[in-house]
């Protein structure tokens, strides 16, 4: 399929029939997000990939219990941005630049310098939406990537961010949810939403050319 097929080929499933996704596939999604493009590059995020029935159960009944797809689902990827940014990572990204690009010396502490500077310039009250923002870039991506492979997916903001944050001690870790992502199946037998049209606003209701 073409990628507009793909894309409206997916819809928001409400419920997963429990089958699994394979490996090879989930890789692929997996590695679709470590790809995709993030401000400046730094990837201040994680993704926790749980697949256990009981965590997935834990999650569904004391953070999402209106999110029917959850227990159902073959894998949950949980978004998670850093709660803080600072010199440390700066540096881990300009070390991963310079091993990718051969970049050294004086050319690398320019680079290094750069984002420190911009850095300083940024609100620090602002910077935690930041990161949050950049986990919905990659979810977007993961998202396409479910789709292209026939694989159903629903974002899901509608959770308990604290409840999650507990149950896989990622306060402990520097990170906070942001975004759930139930990777899995459809159930034809139950999923009333299978094969309702698109709503989407027109073209001419959507761009503005200048």
């Amino acid at each position: 399929m073409s990628l507009i097929d793909d894309l409206n080929w997916r819809y928001a499933c409400k419920w997963m029939n429990g089958a699994k996704v394979d490996e090879e596939k989930l890789d692929i999604i997996l590695e679709t997000i470590r790809l995709a493009p993030t401000s400046i590059g730094m990837q201040l995020f994680k993704v926790i990939v749980v697949k256990k029935d009981e965590e997935l159960k834990t999650i569904y009944e004391k953070a999402a219990p209106r999110q029917h797809m959850i227990p159902g689902c073959s894998h949950l990827l949980v978004f998670a941005a850093y709660t803080d940014f600072d010199e440390k990572d700066i540096t881990d990204y300009t070390d991963r630049l310079g091993k990718a690009r051969g970049t050294e010396g004086e050319e690398l502490e320019f680079y290094k310098k750069k984002y420190i500077e911009y850095a300083a310039t940024m609100d620090r009250e602002s910077i935690p939406e930041w990161m949050a923002k950049q986990t919905y870039i990659v979810m977007a991506y993961a998202t396409i990537a479910a789709a292209g492979l026939g694989i159903d997916c629903t974002p899901v903001e509608g959770f308990d961010p604290g409840a999650v944050d507990e149950i896989l001690n990622l306060r402990e870790k520097g990170l906070r949810s942001t975004l759930l992502l139930p990777l899995g199946y459809r159930d034809k037998d139950v999923d009333r939403s299978i094969g309702l049209a698109k709503v989407r606003k027109s073209k001419e209701d959507i761009f503005i050319f200048l």
